[in-house]
C-alpha cells in the first residue's frame, strides 16, 4: 500500500478489514446472505434469528449447523418450533452497510418487539463508562481501523458481550446471539454501537428486548420514532461527559 501524506510517499504493508459473504438457511431455504467479518458465525446467526422475529427466543433454537463446505449455516429449530422460511427470505443479499436491505417496505422491518423493562435507572456518569468498556474491547479497530464493535453492557458499565464486525448490524447480532447463550431475558441491559443507531440498531434492541441503546455518532429519524414507540431510551453522540438523549429521557429521572 502507498500513503501520500503532503510531499512524504510511504510504501508499507497494512491488515485489512475481513469481509466475505456468509449464508443463513431455514429447512434448507437460503434466508439471507450476510456480507461480514469471518467469526463468531454461530452467535452471528443465533443473533440474526432472534432480532429479526424468527424465533421469539432462545429456546426455540436447538442448533446451527454448517452446510458443506464454505460459509452456509443451517438454523435447526427446536422440535414442535415451526417457522415458514418464506416469511422472512431476503430478495436480496445484505451488504455490511444495511441491516434492512431486501425487504420490500418498512412494514416488513417492524417486527414484533417485546416490552423492555421499566428500568433502568440511569445517571449522567453511565454514558462515558459504556463508551469506555466499548473502546477498550476493539482489537480489530486497532489493527485495521475498519471495524464496527458492539456491547452489551450493565447499566454500571461492566461488559457482558462484545463483538466486532465489519457490519454495526452484524456486531449487534454477534453480541446479542453470544449472550443468549448465558442469559434470556437480557433484563436491564445497555447496548452500546461505535458507529450511529440507525432504524435497524434500534430494531434489533427493540426485539431482543434491550431497553437502552447509546452510540458514539447520532441517531437517525426513524430510529428515534422506533425508540420512541417501543419505550426505548435512545442516546447519541456519547463522547466522554456529553450525549444527546434522543427518546425515553423519563430512565435518567429528573434532569
Amino acid at each position: 500500500m502507498v500513503t501520500v501524506e503532503g510531499e512524504a510517499v510511504t510504501r508499507h504493508r497494512d491488515t485489512l478489514a475481513e469481509e466475505a459473504p456468509v449464508e443463513i438457511r431455514l429447512d434448507g431455504v437460503p434466508l439471507a446472505v450476510l456480507m461480514r467479518t469471518p467469526g463468531e458465525d454461530v452467535a452471528l446467526v443465533r443473533g440474526f434469528a432472534l432480532t429479526e422475529g424468527i424465533v421469539l427466543s432462545p429456546r426455540e433454537i436447538a442448533s446451527v449447523e454448517p452446510v458443506g463446505e464454505g460459509d452456509r449455516f443451517e438454523l435447526r429449530l427446536s422440535e414442535g418450533v415451526r417457522v415458514d422460511p418464506e416469511k422472512f427470505r431476503r430478495s436480496a443479499y445484505v451488504s455490511s452497510s444495511c441491516g434492512v436491505c431486501g425487504k420490500a417496505s418498512i412494514d416488513a422491518v417492524r417486527v414484533a418487539g417485546r416490552t423492555p423493562p421499566a428500568g433502568p435507572q440511569l445517571d449522567t456518569s453511565m454514558p462515558a463508562r459504556w463508551m469506555t468498556a466499548l473502546r477498550e474491547s476493539q482489537p480489530g479497530f486497532d489493527s485495521t481501523g475498519g471495524l464496527h464493535a458492539a456491547a452489551v453492557c450493565t447499566p454500571e458499565g461492566q461488559t457482558l458481550a462484545v463483538a466486532e464486525d465489519i457490519g454495526r448490524h452484524n456486531a449487534v447480532d454477534k453480541a446479542i446471539g453470544g449472550l443468549t447463550l448465558e442469559r434470556w431475558p437480557l433484563g436491564e441491559v445497555v447496548l452500546v454501537v461505535s458507529g450511529r443507531v440507525s432504524f435497524e440498531i434500534a430494531q434489533k434492541a427493540a426485539v431482543a428486548g434491550i431497553p437502552v441503546v447509546a452510540g458514539v455518532s447520532a441517531a437517525s429519524s426513524l430510529a428515534v420514532d422506533l425508540a420512541e414507540e417501543m419505550g426505548l431510551t435512545l442516546i447519541g453522540f456519547s463522547r466522554e461527559e456529553r450525549f444527546v438523549i434522543y427518546a425515553g429521557q423519563d430512565r435518567f429521572g429528573r434532569l
